[in-house]
């Protein structure tokens, strides 16, 4: 490897890998700070979330601290004027340029893996740690706020004894046919159970209140509620979002022979109404309702046939990202690195990031295809040839 590219990439690599540790290390703080406070995680169960945030945050920090080390090492070089006396020996420019393209190259692939890590092992990671300390999360906040909430129930307690609840009054929401339930007992205790998935609260001493319709006491009674129902967390469910690249080709085929199975049934159906005269009830809210149903599953396809591309697309910012970039800080000549890092950067804010989201939009909802996420990439490709032009030229 001739002695120029080898200097270059050291140059890239030291302030690469400084940033990206100092960025990174920010970015997961914030991360585990955020879910902590928002669940109010007890300390023991917050170290368990950082590796699952890792990947979340490498998929942000690699694409901007990239950014940052070449237009570091590429504007340092053109404002000493190294790139003036290369071009005077009759060596292009391109050719301090290409081996950190290639570098980019495979550090995108790198982060197409990160984010395919990130939004299905990463997230269902930090759901399985929120799971498991729902019953700590719980008596943290009854400690502190005298009370806890989640999509399935409510408790307030007047106060706790190690780890009996004094006075609790415990509300069950209600869900499909099963009505709303108050308890009022004189202690409760709670333990979740990780072999059933069950948060256990045991009631002693109290009243039941069904909706009051029905009334009755108890002496001891427990009800068991599904942790994933107890948490205060948002379940990842099954969007493609949260789906391995891996299994999306798969789930695709699933998709269109739903949709197709679907389709046959609705025109049967309505072929039928039809041969019995029933013109009128091919209209109305019944077929609204088919063709919402129809609707949703066309744009679960959507959103299936977005993803693979989205991940891809926003992996690969990262050479487009040191393709503006190197082009941009040789250009402009300048010394100061962090005003060359803005000024390559706020093209990138204000038509990278609006172009990716709006495409990713579209392709969700099926106005553009989904290989129109990569519009941004696109943007910032033919910015950065503009750009490698004008430097080659003069």
């Amino acid at each position: 490897m001739p002695k120029l590219i080898r200097y270059i990439l050291a140059d890239l690599t030291k302030v690469f890998v400084l940033s990206l540790t100092v960025f990174t290390v920010l970015m997961v703080i914030i991360g585990v700070v955020r879910e902590a406070v928002l669940q109010s995680l007890p300390p023991a169960q917050v170290i368990w979330l950082v590796p699952y945030i890792l990947p979340q945050a490498l998929q942000v920090t690699i694409p901007v601290t990239l950014l940052l080390a070449t237009t570091i090492v590429y504007g340092r070089m053109s404002g000493t004027n190294e790139v003036l006396a290369i071009k005077a020996m009759g060596i292009s420019p391109m050719r301090i340029i290409w081996p950190t393209l290639v570098g980019a190259f495979l550090l995108s692939l790198l982060t197409v893996w990160l984010n395919d890590i990130a939004v299905s092992w990463g997230r269902q990671g930090v759901q399985r740690v929120l799971l498991e300390a729902v019953e700590e999360i719980a008596y943290s906040m009854l400690r502190t706020q005298r009370s806890y909430s989640s999509p399935s129930f409510a408790i307030n307690v007047k106060r706790i004894e190690g780890r009996k609840l004094i006075l609790p009054t415990f509300t069950l929401h209600a869900r499909g046919n099963t009505p709303a339930m108050t308890f009022v007992a004189q202690e409760a205790e709670m333990r979740a159970d990780h072999k059933e998935n069950m948060l256990k609260v045991v009631f002693r001493r109290g009243t039941i209140d069904v909706e009051g319709r029905l009334t009755g006491t108890f002496p001891d009674h427990e009800v068991d509620i599904p942790l994933s129902d107890a948490s205060r967390a948002d379940s990842p469910g099954a969007s493609p979002s949260v789906l391995p690249l891996a299994v999306i080709p798969s789930q695709i085929l699933k998709q269109r022979e739903a949709i197709e199975r679907y389709e046959q049934q609705l025109a049967a159906r309505a072929a039928y109404q039809t041969l019995c005269g029933e013109f009128d009830s091919l209209v109305g809210p019944e077929w609204d309702g088919y063709y919402r149903q129809l609707l949703d599953y066309q744009q679960n396809l959507h959103r299936l046939l977005t993803e693979p591309h989205r991940r891809w697309s926003a992996g690969f910012s990262c050479l487009f990202f040191v393709w503006v970039g190197a082009s941009t800080a040789i250009w402009l000549r300048n010394h100061d690195f962090m005003t060359s890092f803005f000024l390559c950067f706020l093209p990138i804010l204000v038509v990278y990031y609006p172009a990716m989201m709006g495409a990713v939009d579209g392709a969700k909802n099926g106005t553009i295809p989904p290989w129109g996420v990569w519009a941004g990439n696109l943007l910032l490709g033919l910015g950065g040839l503009f750009l490698v032009r004008k430097v080659v030229r003069y």
